[in-house]
Order: structure tokens, then C-alpha cells, then sequence
């Protein structure tokens, strides 16, 4: 991974168009081709980024960029489209690279991992004709639990909690952003399944085109006896 903290200015052109004025940033380049790009503020996530597959191409300006005051600029092309991120260096503060290895991967609390399991083997759970389309679905930004299809083929997104809170349905939000900049993905939509999901989280997702479904753990596992309940 190389780091790159650089006072720069950024433009993401394409399918949609987004300008980010001149700061000081931290930029990411991954090993599987990605570029993040970050503040200081705002928790974790990027202020804008390109995912994989991708390539990076460092040029010099052009004299009107040099006249103000860039130094480098990077493009960085989507291998899948014709969108391209263009960063303009105007100062590079510090740069340093490291091998982090391959990774294990997250360890998902016992009941978050077994939800997803049993919601990929029970797909139909959330509605009838769904069909899996695989489990753990990378992306740059990380693993969406499960992405699937609907009765009218259009791609879903999952994301599995045993708790729902208002963080769960920012994550989603993210995955839902990446995904969507996918052709062959696109237009996707998102479900956030818990066990419990919070008043809060509901409202949030709801405001966001995200449909909220409480599943039942022990329904789904078959140990649920009808029959001792009272209701």
C-alpha cells in the first residue's frame, strides 16, 4: 500500500461528476488498484475514490495547470468504464509504501455469521423468486454480506446484523454507493436485515430507499417450537 499525504485538488469525471478544491489529503493506493482519497474529518470514510480494477497514470501538467501551481497530476482510469479520477499534486508533504500481507479477512460475531449463512441457504426469506448471488461480495471498501437478485432480476444488496443501529445503514449506504457505479451491477438496492434494528436506523434507511427486515434467528435455524407459544 503507498501513502501519499499531498496538498491536491480533485475532480472525479464521468458517470457523475464531483470536485473536491484544493487541500492537504491523505491518499491511498491499494495493491488490487484502488484510489482513496481522504480528510482528516469524517470518520473512515473516503471523500471520493476510484475501485477496482483500475490503472494510475502520473503525468506532467499541462502549462496552464503549471501556471497554477501544479506539480504532478495522477489519473486514475476505471478499466470497466470510461470514469476517471484526475488529482492535481500541488505539494507532496510525505509518501511511503508497505507490503500489510495478505489479510484473514473480518471474524464476524457467531450469530451475524450464522444469519448469514442460513439467509443464503433460505433466500427466499425476503421475498419470493430471490436468488443468491454469492455470499461476502468483495469490494474496495469491503465484504457486502450477501448480494442477490429479486423476482425482477435486479441486484440486491444485503447487510446482515444482529442489532441494526444507525451505522449499519451507513455501511450499506457506502457498499450501495460503490456498487452502483457498476454497469454490470447497476441500478442496486439495499436491504438491512437484524434481528432487532433500531427506531433510528429504520427512519435512516428508510429515508435512503432502504428496506428494513427483521429476521428470526431461531425461526430460521428450525429450533422455533409454534406450538409452546402463546402467541
Amino acid at each position: 500500500m503507498r501513502l501519499v499525504i499531498a496538498r491536491c485538488s480533485v475532480d472525479y469525471v464521468g458517470r457523475l461528476k464531483a470536485h473536491l478544491p484544493l487541500a492537504t489529503r491523505l491518499l491511498l493506493v491499494k495493491a488490487d488498484g484502488s484510489v482513496l482519497v481522504h480528510s482528516d474529518g469524517g470518520s473512515y470514510k473516503p471523500l471520493n475514490w476510484m475501485s477496482p480494477p483500475a490503472s494510475l497514470r502520473v503525468s506532467s501538467p499541462e502549462d496552464i495547470d503549471l501556471e497554477l501551481g501544479v506539480t504532478e497530476q495522477w489519473t486514475v482510469q476505471s478499466a470497466k468504464t470510461d470514469d476517471c479520477l484526475i488529482i492535481n499534486i500541488h505539494e507532496q508533504l510525505h509518501e511511503s509504501s508497505h507490503d500489510l500481507g495478505v489479510d484473514p479477512g473480518l471474524i464476524k460475531d457467531g450469530v451475524e455469521a450464522d444469519l448469514q449463512r442460513l439467509l443464503a441457504d433460505q433466500i427466499e426469506t425476503l421475498g419470493s423468486g430471490f436468488s443468491l448471488i454469492r455470499r461476502e461480495y468483495f469490494t474496495a471498501i469491503g465484504p457486502v454480506d450477501i448480494l442477490a437478485r429479486d423476482a425482477s432480476g435486479a441486484t440486491v444488496a444485503i447487510e446482515l446484523k444482529r442489532r441494526g443501529d444507525i451505522d449499519g445503514v451507513e455501511q450499506l449506504t457506502r457498499y450501495l454507493e460503490l456498487l452502483n457505479r457498476d454497469p454490470l451491477l447497476a441500478p442496486v438496492r439495499g436491504i438491512f436485515a437484524a434481528q432487532q434494528i433500531k427506531p433510528q436506523a429504520k427512519v435512516l434507511a428508510n429515508d435512503r430507499g432502504i428496506d428494513c427486515i427483521t429476521l428470526d434467528y431461531d425461526a430460521m435455524r428450525g429450533v422455533d417450537d409454534s406450538d409452546s407459544r402463546l402467541f
